[in-house]
């Protein structure tokens, strides 16, 4: 999985993960945070991550997948760079500046990551004046979700007078290895690979087995309505990127939940986004009359692996209910699809789905990989699913960094030809971030379509506040109704920071 995301990295479609974070320095010494005082936090805090200092090293004709190695050669200062806006420094700038950082790709051939610090944001509605931001970028190679939540451990503490660590630090750079020693290693791990997929195999069958009880059992169902339709975001991509979000009370959203009997704080955020994907896609006389549908990251990741680099997630395919105009019953939809979705994940085995993709061969990896974006196959094959939702539960306490208080978090995701809209929903303290990343060309106006996702809060979180969970009901499915609402229905509003 983790060779996947090499294998797809392009010049239009860099592959990693990050965050646009803020941070309030008046917590720190002398409340004011230099750019080398970050340099001297980071380093002092090296040991504690796993990732800052390993890259990678790619087979020749990749005959196998690329490798981890210590780089002797880690220069903090390339990683840790450092801008700022031009006046006035608002929320729009800072976006766009954002989003500028994150369509470049990263240097493979150094340890996969860069943080950009970014002054001069005074103007930015809610944000004390002399805060900073920080844009983050991990190649998702080295980090999933769940892990890059252990990369910000390393570099936040949990009081802002947090002294360096004790432990001295024993990090030694390697040697990369040679051509000989890399294609001996590829050749001893395509040998043994037909018996890694035998016993993979092996280890699946169970779940295979009861994923067929489950079906004929009618504990889930496969249905037209987890085949998503096409859209305007089910492209071939290019280089530029929006990012843009909105912040929710916690609060609100778990008292949402409770308007739809067994929902999840998941299923409220499926919800709001289908909300707000309906809103936009009717502005633009642009929706299909059958259901988007979202793939939903699932860790897998043992309590052992904690900290561990790359990847161990699985998916489920999540129907958003953009065919349904009345949000409580979107909810009441969204929640009885994640069910049947869950079940038939689960019926499966997550950690199976995961297992198998470790043992697929590296070359047809990279080859299928390189074919489908050099023949452009995302504007002749049908979209898996419309867009990807991911949740990240980040602190539920303040967490400071250089002494700063962090005071919003916003992930940013990679896309890929075939999907040019992403979503992290993230949550800090009191508060969670819906935040995504557009191709610019597909999305031009990405201001709209983040108030689309603050008035399909609000619908939802109004309709709850006035309805008891005894109305609520699931919505009939398929749903073949065509929607009624014409071009203009949900209209634009001032982009702010809430």
């Amino acid at each position: 999985m983790d060779a996947s995301f090499v294998a797809l990295e392009t010049r239009t479609s860099p592959m990693h993960i990050g965050s646009l974070l803020i941070y309030n320095p008046e917590t720190a010494p002398g409340g004011f945070v230099r750019y080398k005082d970050i340099l001297r936090f980071f380093e002092s805090r090296m040991q504690l991550s796993k990732t800052m200092r390993q890259k990678l090293v790619r087979v020749p004709f990749e005959l196998d997948y690329p490798y981890w190695i210590e780089d002797k050669d880690f220069d903090l200062e390339y990683h840790v760079r450092h801008v700022a806006l031009p006046k006035p420094g608002d929320w729009r700038q800072l976006c766009i500046q954002a989003a500028r950082i994150f369509a470049r790709p990263l240097d493979l051939s150094r340890p996969p990551w860069e943080f950009t610090v970014i002054e001069g944001i005074d103007n930015v509605p809610g944000v004390t004046p002399g805060s900073y931001a920080m844009v983050t970028k991990v190649h998702h190679a080295a980090i999933d979700g769940m892990s890059g939540i252990d990369l910000m451990e390393a570099l936040h503490t949990l009081d802002a007078n947090t002294p360096p660590p004790n432990e001295p630090d024993t990090w030694k750079g390697e040697d990369p290895p040679n051509f000989a020693e890399l294609m001996a290693k590829s050749w001893v791990n395509n040998l043994a690979n037909p018996m890694r997929q035998l016993d993979a195999a092996a280890r699946a069958m169970p779940g295979v087995a009861k994923a067929i009880k489950g079906l004929v059992a009618k504990d889930f169902k496969v249905h037209g309505e987890m085949i998503a339709p096409r859209t305007r975001f089910n492209t071939v991509i290019s280089a530029g990127r929006v990012v843009e979000g909105r912040s929710i009370p916690l609060a609100d959203i778990k008292a949402i939940r409770t308007a739809a009997p067994g929902a999840k704080v998941n299923d409220v955020f499926l919800t709001v986004i289908g909300g707000a994907m309906r809103k936009y896609l009717l502005a633009h006389n642009d929706l299909p009359e059958k259901t988007l549908t979202a793939m939903a990251p699932i860790s897998v990741r043992s309590s052992g692996e904690k900290g561990d680099m790359g990847n161990q997630v699985a998916a489920m395919i999540a129907p958003l209910g953009t065919h349904i105009e009345d949000p409580l019953e979107r909810l009441a939809y969204v929640h009885s699809q994640t069910v049947n979705s869950k079940a038939m994940t689960d019926a499966i085995g997550a950690r199976n789905m995961t297992e198998m993709s470790k043992v697929s061969p590296a070359l047809f990896m990279a080859l299928g990989a390189q074919l489908y974006t050099r023949l452009g196959l995302a504007n002749r094959v049908g979209p898996p699913f419309t867009t990807v939702v991911t949740n990240v539960p980040g602190p539920p306490v303040p967490i400071y960094s250089t002494g700063a208080r962090l005071e919003s978090m916003m992930g940013l995701l990679c896309l890929t030809d075939g999907m040019a809209l992403g979503h992290v929903v993230q949550s800090y303290c009191k508060e969670a971030t819906i935040a995504f990343t557009a191709d610019r060309k597909v999305m031009d106006d990405p201001e709209f379509y983040a108030d689309c996702i603050q008035q399909s809060f609000e619908e939802l979180r109004d309709a709850a506040g006035s309805a008891s969970p005894a109305t609520i009901t699931p919505a009939p499915e398929p749903a073949n109704s065509k929607p009624a609402a014409k071009k203009g229905a949900a209209k634009s509003g001032k982009a702010k920071k809430k």
